[in-house]
């Protein structure tokens, strides 16, 4: 069985990603270890905890994924495909909740980017509050570990995933709005 690691809990664009991933690879059989950041994925790839790792590179509105970078000049790895994923982002909350009861907004720093200019417009009085991972975001909503009156920013698979309501649909600023990934393996040493 391949193990293939990612960048995002269960339900996230990176899990998206992985699926694609393996389905271009021609990969039937596969595990995805859900590592949530990208210095775990690259460790464990180093360390061959798993065969593959997915990460974040880049989004169209967001920019370059910090996080992954840092990554990257740590540890050694061979980068097997570059890919894009369409990224649609979702402003969920919890069950019964109106856009007008949310408090704060809690989502991944990219994610918070591409919908800069929705949240500036609907809740520029709002804290916006930075997670690790846009579906572990959507996960402690629905677990109780953020105020019921928390939305997050999120893929629409995680309203369905995690018990909760999506409340606007397709909140990110650009129409075409595209994520770079990596698809990495061990470095092979000559």
């Amino acid at each position: 069985m391949v193990k293939i690691g990612i960048q995002g809990a269960k339900g996230s664009f990176s899990e998206e990603a992985c699926k694609k991933f393996a389905l271009d690879h021609g990969i039937d059989k596969f595990e995805i270890v859900y590592q949530i950041s990208s210095e775990t994925v690259l460790n464990s790839i180093e360390t061959e905890n798993t065969d593959y790792g997915i990460i974040a590179m880049e989004n169209a509105q967001g920019g370059v994924v910090i996080e992954s970078i840092e990554a990257l000049a740590k540890y050694k790895c061979t980068i097997v495909e570059m890919f894009h994923i369409s990224v649609d982002q979702n402003l969920l909350g919890v069950k019964g909740t109106n856009v007008g009861d949310i408090t704060e907004i809690h989502s991944h720093q990219q994610a918070l980017r591409q919908c800069k200019d929705f949240l500036s417009e609907y809740f520029w009085t709002r804290p916006l509050i930075e997670e690790n991972d846009t579906a572990e975001s959507a996960r402690r909503l629905s677990e109780g570990k953020l105020p019921k009156t928390s939305a997050v920013i999120a893929n629409k698979a995680c309203a369905e995933l995690y018990g909760l309501d999506i409340l606007k649909e397709s909140i990110h600023d650009l129409k075409h709005n595209l994520t770079l990934f990596l698809g990495l393996t061990k470095l092979k040493q000559l």
